[in-house]
């Protein structure tokens, strides 16, 4: 009876409060400072302490008392005091690091003590004393890891060149764990009490901080990738931040911390889809696109192996990213002509993609799981049903698996060592030697026979240029390949006029005279000639092609020549060709364009006009000697379609499986069903061919 009739008294003066806390939250909406905050709560506190019974009352009375008061204000209060109670919880952070406080920090009474308590001490003893912790627990918890990403984000963020989670650890301990004592801890009795009470918690901040330290390091995994390896510590933090999660305490944490046991700290976030999805997408949006070149986007992915090889070793994350990085590069025509030329250290191509401190080693093949091996472990759990644990681990096994086949990179290669070979002037082939016995080691011995028959060629060439200069010594000294073993060369009816004929003519007896059983096909269009062109006043000195050495010499029969005229003497030479080497003797002073489309010869040089009037030189593409491993595999198929045609012709309709199948017996024949359905759907456009529900069928 006592009970009820004091909270009834209670109930009958709870206006008087609810008007004081009415003014206060007016004060802050419309200044928008947390003192009003802080006044209202100490003001409750003292509304609490003059009604609260007496202690000789008993328990019951008071619980019934702290109940009722509480339940009371918490209904009053308006939807903007969470607003408030959450800045002032956040102000709570800086108290200590703050040279003027605000008045309620410090008690009046105990700042002439020895020992004074927190700053913050009165604050949280009146926010327990009204039940504020327990019904805003989620609201501080909260105000918590905000604190937490705004500092990783303000200190982590791009940077790289450090490890960043044991700084974190430190400020966890330093500022995070004693402002946890308080709303966490605040009735220990000694250290293992309160670190038995703040283990959860604890262990949710530190969740926190890892997971947060992800989030930003997957944000910006693209340009850590860019940056490796100078980002690799960035590397390591993503690697102890992102695996799989485990069941640490917050305690064992703090414990492994000490001992500097990061390791441990492996099994705290599981961040792995996030990573995936968030580099598939950087990847497609600023890599995989025209614009990006190959060799980018093969030193980009070359980066991705071995950043995610650094982040998970089993190779789980860079299957799931690599995957579409991978098909793109297959569509790409020059894909192999840019992994080959970094394999031959091709200096034209920029950085290479191999590291040199990493050992030559043979191509790594996909092979069967052995059962039988005592350290045979399961694939991972993330891992797809196509995921193999003993893909190839090295750079260059992982670039040429791209493809189904190493058979494109030898061709490839062969066609490299084409160029390179027939650029070298001086006769020094160590380089070229030196890059085919390293092939040899990735490639095998079987695969690089041709192109030692290359090498040879070069040599046996200059042995045989010696022995036809010591019959009968004259101006020309050509190189001389094997037709069966080298890889088909750019060719062209192009015949040299004059008398460079006559000396390719006297060369060609000579040789015969000395191999009798074969005889030379020159490719005239391909090799350099040093020209001493005489004139009346001058003599011009030029290193040009074979095509600018024959308008030489067709001026030197008359002094006027037309486009039409010259194309006609030389045939097969298109006009575009012609017009670049007149260009190349107009800027030589030797001939001049005059009306009517003619080009007259200039026996003496005419003074050099003020302003040259600018000529629109044609562009023409450079001539490589000789056709890459996509061209070469297109005039293959070329051949074969005499054998498709016939099969269609007696057969009627076939479906592709049917054609590959029957194309195997064709000698030489061995290309892949991909290839054959791409070549089938060329001659689809071209009309050759039609198709409808699989089957093909000659068009009608």
């Amino acid at each position: 009876m006592l009970l009820e009739n004091f909270l009834e008294d209670m109930r009958r003066q709870q206006h008087l409060i609810e008007r004081e806390v009415r003014q206060y939250m007016t004060d802050y909406e419309s200044s928008g400072k947390i003192d009003a905050v802080v006044q209202m709560i100490f003001r409750l506190v003292s509304w609490y302490n003059s009604w609260k019974p007496i202690t000789e009352l008993g328990p019951t009375i008071l619980s019934a008392y702290t109940l009722a008061f509480q339940t009371h204000i918490f209904s009053i209060f308006p939807p903007s005091f969470s607003r408030g109670f959450k800045e002032l919880i956040a102000s709570t952070f800086s108290l200590s690091d703050t040279s003027c406080p605000p008045p309620w920090a410090i008690p009046q009474e105990l700042q002439s003590t020895d020992r004074s308590p927190r700053r913050d001490y009165l604050l949280w003893i009146a926010c327990e004393t009204l039940g504020l912790l327990e019904r805003y627990e989620s609201l501080i918890s909260s105000v918590c890891y905000e604190h937490i990403e705004v500092h990783v984000y303000g200190t982590c963020a791009r940077k790289w060149d450090e490890p960043m989670i044991p700084k974190l650890r430190d400020w966890m301990t330093e500022k995070i764990v004693p402002w946890m004592i308080m709303p966490y801890a605040r009735g220990a009795k000694n250290a293992e009490e309160a670190r038995a009470m703040l283990q959860g918690v604890g262990s949710r901040f530190d969740y926190h901080v890892c997971k947060t330290l992800c989030d930003l390091r997957i944000q910006e995994i693209f340009d850590i990738i860019i940056d490796y390896p100078d980002s690799q510590s960035a590397l390591q933090d993503l690697k102890v931040a992102s695996s799989r999660p485990g069941f640490e305490t917050f305690e064992q944490m703090m414990i492994n911390r000490v001992r500097g046991r990061l390791q441990e700290c492996l099994q705290r976030v599981d961040q792995r889809s996030q990573l995936v999805v968030t580099l598939r997408k950087a990847n497609k949006k600023r890599l995989l696109h025209p614009g990006a070149d190959t060799k980018d986007i093969l030193t980009q992915y070359v980066s991705i192996i071995r950043c995610l090889r650094v982040i998970d070793p089993p190779g789980v994350l860079l299957y799931k990213v690599a995957d579409p990085i991978r098909k793109y590069l297959r569509e790409r025509p020059d894909t192999i002509r840019c992994i080959v030329a970094s394999l031959v250290g091709d200096g034209e191509s920029g950085e290479s993609l191999v590291d040199e401190n990493e050992p030559i080693q043979p191509l790594q093949q996909m092979q069967a799981d052995d059962f039988t091996d005592p350290n045979w472990e399961p694939e991972p759990i993330d891992a797809g049903p196509d995921f193999r644990t003993n893909k190839p681990s090295d750079v260059i096994s992982t670039l040429v698996s791209i493809y189904d086949s190493k058979d494109l990179f030898v061709k490839e290669l062969q066609v490299l060592l084409t160029q390179r070979l027939l650029a070298v002037r001086d006769g020094n082939y160590e380089r070229e030697r030196r890059n085919i016995e390293i092939l040899k080691i990735r490639f095998g011995e079987a695969a690089l026979q041709v192109c030692e028959v290359m090498l040879r060629d070069m040599t046996d060439s200059r042995r045989i240029d010696q022995h036809v200069q010591a019959q009968k010594e004259g101006p020309l000294h050509p190189t001389i390949i094997s037709r069966h073993f080298w890889p088909p060369l750019q060719t062209n009816s192009f015949t040299m006029p004059g008398q460079f004929r006559e000396i390719q003519e006297s060369y060609a007896r000579e040789y015969h005279l000395f191999k009798p059983d074969k005889r030379l096909y020159w490719l005239s269009h391909l090799g350099t000639i040093h020209l001493d062109v005489e004139l009346q006043d001058r003599t011009v000195s030029a290193e040009v092609p074979p095509l600018e050495a024959s308008i030489a010499e067709f001026f030197s029969q008359k002094d006027t020549w037309t486009v039409d005229e010259l194309a006609t003497e030389l045939k097969s030479v298109e006009k575009t060709a012609i017009l670049k080497a007149l260009t190349t003797w107009i800027d030589l002073g030797v001939i001049k364009e005059g009306d009517e489309n003619k080009y007259i010869l200039l026996e003496i040089a005419e003074a050099t006009p003020t302003k040259a009037p600018a000529r629109h030189a044609p562009v023409v593409e450079e001539v490589t000697p000789a056709l890459v491993a996509q061209q070469q595999q297109a005039e293959q198929m070329k051949v074969f379609w005499k054998f498709i045609e016939g099969m269609l012709t007696n057969l009627g309709s076939l479906p592709l499986a049917r054609i590959q199948t029957m194309l195997k017996f064709a000698p030489g024949y061995d290309q892949t069903i991909d290839q054959l359905a791409e070549f089938m759907e060329a001659a689809r456009r071209e009309g050759l061919v039609t198709v409808k529900d699989g089957m093909w069928r000659l068009h009608q």
